[in-house]
């Protein structure tokens, strides 16, 4: 062949149907190589459909707090996508709500009772805001059964050490039902983002089961050391070590044996549907560290099964 013949392009990035069998069949692949019953998805949205067209018209838009242009690979209705995860062999996956002002997240919790109810793989989910009636509906959703909570401390630009969020915390701690919370303050700062109020909060209430999402992007040894320091702190791979996020926020080579280290608290997330990227290519990302199977295995899989109970 000539070598005036251009390369193509990378396949990592460029997958013409999303949605086809051949990219689940190459998702299935994956996991199926590693011997792993399937895959557990640890942040993943589904949300209301007004609330999500808004989401993603955000990202179309390129907002502030994107920062870039953000492609969404599966975009799609409801149903369409909770087909694709199953397709894909994800045995569990969250429906991670956030709010963005009050009076908003008792709404989104009892949206998310329901897709839970009719959805046996997704992960009972809720979330809270600092405002006067967290305290009450956050008792009302573990009491329910809820499984994880999301707060999103950027888009709901609050502060953690809220006095509001007293009650929520301390319920929290208690209960230990895992917190997934975007702290980090990638892909654009916020004013409450950062490992110091993550670090206030731990150090009053040390006990929280915090899963930092994002690898907590890009403050990703800062985090690590929290989680060095606090053992119910956990880490999710949402968007960290792809392609996409290593081109703004690559993540260090020399923290990879502290990685390798924290390796039973280190969980998988892909934030899909609302990935500028196929599926795949978050699991390749993962693999590609070359930090050993088992440490996959337990990423993909073990560490997620044994914090949510999943078989």
């Amino acid at each position: 062949m000539s070598s005036d013949v251009p390369d193509g392009p990378d396949p990592a990035t460029v997958l013409p149907d999303p949605f086809s069998s051949d990219e689940a069949e190459r998702v299935r692949a994956l996991w199926q190589g590693l011997g792993l019953p399937g895959l557990i998805d640890v942040h993943t949205h589904f949300m209301p459909k007004p609330v999500m067209d808004k989401v993603w018209a955000y990202f179309d838009s390129a907002g502030p707090l994107i920062g870039r242009e953000w492609p969404i690979t599966y975009r799609a209705d409801e149903d369409v996508r909770a087909a694709a995860l199953q397709d894909f062999g994800v045995r569990a996956y969250s429906s991670l709500v956030y709010p963005h002002k009050p009076d908003m997240a008792e709404w989104l919790n009892g949206w998310a009772a329901d897709f839970a109810a009719s959805h046996p793989d997704c992960l009972h989910t809720a979330t809270f805001y600092p405002e006067e009636s967290a305290t009450d509906y956050v008792s009302t959703a573990i009491q329910r059964g809820t499984r994880v909570f999301k707060c999103h401390i950027q888009v709901g630009d609050f502060s953690p050490m809220d006095s509001l969020l007293d009650g929520v915390w301390s319920q929290i701690a208690d209960s230990q039902v895992p917190v997934i919370i975007h702290c980090g303050s990638g892909p654009a700062p916020g004013t409450h983002t950062g490992p110091e109020p993550i670090a206030a909060l731990l150090h009053r209430f040390p006990s929280l089961p915090l899963i930092v999402a994002h690898m907590g992007t890009p403050e990703y040894v800062e985090f690590l050391d929290l989680a060095d320091r606090y053992p119910n702190v956990r880490l999710d791979t949402t968007m960290s070590f792809t392609d996409f996020a290593e081109a703004d926020a690559p993540y260090p080579k020399d923290a990879l044996p502290r990685l390798r280290d924290l390796g039973d608290r280190i969980l998988f997330g892909s934030d899909f549907p609302n990935i500028p990227h196929p599926y795949a290519h978050a699991l390749e990302a993962i693999e590609r560290l070359d930090l050993g199977d088992d440490w996959v295995r337990g990423v993909l899989y073990g560490n997620a099964s044994r914090l949510f109970g999943v078989g």
